[in-house]
């Protein structure tokens, strides 16, 4: 340390810790749901356009930059100098400096207004149909060609196009994800529209992005994109019956419960209840997460919900059934064999 100033240390320790900072920001395995790793089509379009608009303002930046540089250079006062001689107007910098402006702008426009065209085109005859219908706080996602409701999990396959018909059964939520592309808002008494084509199978992460309550940032969701082979076989479970559970079972006793309780009157599971407030719960034991996709589908978590939605997620609309343990229990078994 001898013959070091100390004054300096704090500068030396400062330098690191700005690199790691900006090294930081290259890694994206930690945000999972940013918008520069496209996924399909759609969201390869925008990337393009994000790139041609980054170029153009680098070019433009460093222009102004070095005419910044040279003005300040070339006329910098020097001692003695005569006063700089003053001029009223001149044609040609006039013309530049009105030209520079359109040309720059018509550059920016031309890919702009390509790319809007593009991602607003009518999809392709063999696109898949889904509905995405946002519910306070939870999505729901029904297939009409197919016959199949699920919620929180959008299941497509990679390759085929899939247009999505976005609706609001209440207020004004917006359907985004970042792999994907673009955002859509689900706005009341209005069908919005967004269609891409998913690249590779994978799991991705969506969110609502429109402020709609206060559980706007629990209303989470996930696509699954499967090869056409597993979606088939999805479909295929999805369109079956519930599973029956054993007599005498825990989950037969849950079964019971379910039909004697309210949870008959909001939500469906085919051939037993048919309500349409909460989510289809056909195949609920088969689904990645609840609640509007922020707990894992464990038994653990899904009892926990069943006893007191509300102190789970802040504003849920299911409310709290005041069922003894026992019957949480069985119900719990019941909806975890629901696969």
């Amino acid at each position: 340390m001898a013959g070091r100033s100390p004054g300096r240390m704090p500068h030396a320790r400062l330098v690191p810790a700005l690199l790691a900072t900006l090294l930081g920001g290259c890694t994206m395995e930690q945000y999972p749901q940013t918008t520069l790793s496209p996924q399909s089509d759609y969201a390869w379009s925008i990337q393009r356009l994000l790139e041609q608009q980054v170029f153009w303002v680098v070019v433009i930046f460093v222009g102004v930059l070095l005419a910044t540089l040279f003005i300040v250079l070339r006329f910098r006062a020097r001692p003695g100098a005569p006063e700089p001689k003053h001029i009223h107007g001149h044609t040609a910098l006039e013309i530049a400096w009105t030209i520079a402006p359109a040309v720059i702008l018509t550059l920016v426009a031309i890919p702009t207004v390509s790319t809007i065209y593009r991602t607003q085109a009518p999809p392709p005859p063999n696109a898949l149909t889904v509905r995405a219908i946002g519910h306070q706080w939870w999505w729901e996602f029904q297939y009409p060609e197919l016959g199949v409701t699920t919620a929180s999990e959008m299941v497509v396959p990679v390759g085929r196009p899939v247009s999505v018909h976005i609706e609001t059964a209440d207020v004004l939520h917006s359907f985004w994800f970042p792999a994907m592309g673009g955002k859509r808002d689900a706005v009341p008494g209005r069908v919005n529209r967004i269609f891409f084509t998913a690249e590779r199978p994978g799991e991705y992460p969506g969110q609502c992005a429109e402020l709609c309550g206060v559980s706007h940032a629990n209303m989470r969701m996930r696509l699954d994109v499967r090869t056409p082979q597993d979606f088939d076989a999805w479909v295929a479970a999805q369109k079956a019956g519930p599973v029956e559970p054993a007599a005498a079972s825990l989950a037969a006793r849950g079964k019971d419960v379910f039909r004697a309780s309210a949870c008959i009157g909001c939500h469906t599971v085919t051939g037993i209840a048919a309500g349409v407030i909460g989510p289809n719960l056909t195949h609920v034991g088969s689904r990645y997460a609840i609640a509007g996709g922020i707990y894992p589908n464990t038994p653990e978590n899904l009892g926990h919900w069943i006893s007191d939605p509300p102190a789970r997620k802040p504003g849920s609309l299911m409310p709290k059934l005041g069922l003894p343990p026992d019957q949480v229990e069985a119900l719990t078994a019941y909806l975890s064999s629901l696969k």
